[in-house]
């Protein structure tokens, strides 16, 4: 790992994702500590932001204090329910318009998610704009093309025992 503790990183959690990974992989839940202290590394930490879905539940307004609390920026958008029933709730655009905005202003910009609807703007952010990408997720749910396309990418699998907790 490229470490520079004068590095400025911005931090960009895709909070369904590891829950998701974390909850079909494991039966576990996600240490949102560990991972923001494992992603930043001793470095200067300038952004973190945490993008959930509000699905209206009872434990989700301390689940939301707890991230802020840790020192995550909480981005929260409504799940949307569809004619016909179907759910859907994702924050890929406003993920990307957050890194995009303030890649000028970093020096590595860390992704945790396993999605690969991410690359192309990896490959923008390390292409057009010069930025060090990394890459946090539970590597049997990551997709191949996004751990390719980071210039690292941190494998959560390899050190569950840091990231999980149990339900």
């Amino acid at each position: 790992m490229r470490i520079n503790k004068e590095q400025r990183v911005g931090v960009f959690v895709d909070v369904q994702n590891l829950y998701y990974s974390a909850k079909n992989l494991y039966k576990a839940k996600v240490n949102f500590s560990q991972v923001l202290k494992s992603a930043v590394a001793g470095r200067k930490l300038v952004r973190a932001k945490a993008y959930v879905i509000k699905a209206d539940i009872k434990e989700e307004k301390g689940f939301h204090d707890a991230l802020e609390k840790i020192g995550y920026e909480v981005r929260s958008k409504d799940l949307q329910t569809f004619t016909g029933g179907a759910k859907k709730g994702d924050w890929d655009i406003g993920i990307a318009m957050d890194m995009i905005e303030l890649a000028n202003k970093l020096d590595t910009l860390i992704l945790v998610s396993g999605d690969g609807d991410f690359v192309d703007l990896l490959q923008h952010l390390r292409r057009a704009m010069g930025c060090w990408i990394e890459v946090m997720a539970f590597g049997p749910s990551s997709s191949s093309k996004l751990r390719e396309e980071a210039d690292e990418f941190i494998d959560m699998d390899k050190f569950k025992v840091k990231y999980l907790m149990k339900y």
